[in-house]
């Protein structure tokens, strides 16, 4: 039976992969485009500074694949990968749920599951985190970020589990509404906490020793040795529509995710009744049988 779920829920994956691509395509590359395009103009700026201030200049490598093949193969890959890596998560944590949560239908607890793995994977994460574009981030804090992102995503689950958890245990004696408001209420109070805890991307020491004490990673504007500016701060409304579409991609893709598998759950765990048999019709007896 659990195998059964869990090759399901990989098929329901990759079908909202696909969904979450096609969005992204039409919606989210644009902005990662205008991004790479900031990036090229502020490096071209940077290099004149440094030519004018008799500085080595940095002469950027050949990129291997093509931007076509980046935002078709490249992106549309691994959105797949990440929708089938999701529905096989989200499958197991299903799997796990069933008969531990209530009485719920296996549709009910199949959207329901998909609304935690879309809040605890993606969304609670972001508010602290939330996806940057191109030309955001510095090369010296890549790792530091990716782990500090990867605490943020397993805090969030754990403390989603255990939330669960208190809200069921306490259901017998506060009854379902206020036992889901206790369950709520340590949630916010615990990821809260964690957040407060974590560290701004802005306050990693690579960049405070480089740029000052800021909240993000996001570039300011470039400026000469008097303070002029040559090259404008990133674009505030580049930096906006690509977090809005991310997450809009992201909710398209969990939801696709509950939607295809809950029927595919249901079929597989409600029994069937079984089929009326048509009566066999009674030979007549032979000619002259009493």
């Amino acid at each position: 039976m659990e195998r059964k779920l869990v090759l399901r829920g990989m098929l329901a994956g990759a079908i909202a992969g696909v969904a979450a691509f096609v969005f992204a395509r039409i919606f989210a590359e644009p902005q990662i485009q205008a991004a790479i395009d900031y990036e090229n103009g502020r490096d071209a700026a940077q290099q004149a500074l440094d030519k004018a201030s008799g500085l080595p200049t940095v002469i950027p490598g050949m990129e291997i694949f093509s931007r076509a093949v980046q935002a078709d193969v490249g992106i549309g890959t691994g959105i797949v990968v990440v929708g089938i890596a999701m529905g096989l998560l989200y499958s197991v944590a299903y799997a796990f749920c069933l008969g531990r949560v209530g009485r719920l239908r296996p549709r009910t607890l199949a959207m329901l599951t998909a609304l935690g793995g879309f809040l605890g994977t993606y969304l609670v994460p972001f508010i602290k985190y939330p996806a940057n574009p191109p030309a955001i981030g510095h090369p010296d804090t890549i790792g530091q970020r990716g782990n500090l992102y990867l605490a943020m995503v397993a805090c969030s689950l754990l403390l989603l589990v255990g939330a669960t958890v208190l809200g069921r245990r306490l259901q017998p004696r506060l009854g379902t509404w206020n036992a889901t408001l206790v369950a709520g209420t340590s949630y916010v109070v615990g990821i809260g906490v964690v957040m407060t805890l974590l560290p701004q991307l802005g306050e990693l020491p690579a960049n405070v020793s480089t740029y000052g004490h800021h909240a993000t990673e996001t570039p300011l504007p470039l400026t000469d040795a008097k303070g002029t500016i040559v090259y404008p701060g990133f674009p505030a409304d580049i930096l906006f529509s690509f977090r809005l579409y991310s997450a809009a991609a992201q909710l398209i893709l969990w939801t696709t995710l509950g939607l295809i598998y809950a029927p595919m759950a249901e079929r597989l765990l409600t029994p069937q009744p079984p089929r009326a048999t048509a009566a066999t019709p009674r030979e007549p007896n032979p000619v002259g049988a009493p």
